[in-house]
């Protein structure tokens, strides 16, 4: 019995013994920020990086995907197939990126615009409903006018969804009956087809004389 004790405490010790011997990964032989080394002929322990070196999912072969322009235009068509899946795409994260100034439905009064920021255009204007496809990817990537650049937190494959969600808006903002397939016409005439009120769509000239500026919301002030 005793020697079974005995064993059992020579055990836990060296146990206990082995633990003690591990290194941390802070005290792990390494380089810090900008430290110098002896081992490089330059002195330097921060190393550029091989010519034409390109990060995973960055490399822009396809420069009409990448950009939205040829010759420095924009495209006037999406350069991936247009699909169902991708308009939904397109309608998900157009409402988490762009309605809250945009609005659902592309009229420019978003949430925050009726709290007081600046109205943005509303895609129904003759200028925007003229421009190619390309511009508004440009758009999401560069930015225009009081609208900063998205293209830290939309990738390009979510900015040409988006922008042919965009598209969508603006023909349903404006759609006739001929826009609408022969076979699937009939059920526009169901009782469960509710009747929509057409929208008013002002040109640009008549936006620029007739702008309709926010109001506060009751109970706040307009920033």
């Amino acid at each position: 019995m005793r020697r079974r004790l005995a064993a059992a405490a020579a055990l836990g010790v060296v146990t206990i013994a082995l633990a003690s011997c591990r290194r941390d990964m802070q005290d792990q032989p390494k380089y810090k920020d900008l430290r110098g080394s002896a081992f490089f002929a330059d002195g330097r322990s921060a190393r550029p990086l091989p010519e034409d070196t390109v990060a995973r999912g960055y490399l822009a072969a396809d420069r009409r995907f990448a950009t939205g322009k040829v010759d420095g235009q924009p495209i006037a068509e999406l350069p991936i197939p247009l699909t169902k899946e991708l308009l939904a795409r397109g309608r998900e994260r157009y409402g988490i990126f762009c309605s809250p100034c945009h609005g659902l439905t592309g009229d420019g009064l978003g949430i925050v615009v009726q709290r007081g920021l600046r109205r943005p255009n509303s895609f129904q204007i003759d200028r925007l409903r003229a421009a190619p496809v390309g511009y508004f990817f440009d758009v999401q990537t560069v930015g225009f006018g009081a609208m900063l650049d998205y293209s830290a937190q939309i990738p390009p494959a979510d900015r040409w969804a988006i922008a042919a969600y965009v598209r969508a808006l603006q023909l349903s903002q404006g759609a006739t009956i001929s826009d609408v397939p022969a076979d699937a016409r009939p059920a526009l005439d169901s009782p469960q087809a509710a009747p929509r009120a057409a929208p008013l769509v002002p040109n640009e000239e008549e936006w620029r004389e007739h702008p309709i500026v926010p109001t506060a919301v009751p109970g706040e002030h307009a920033r």
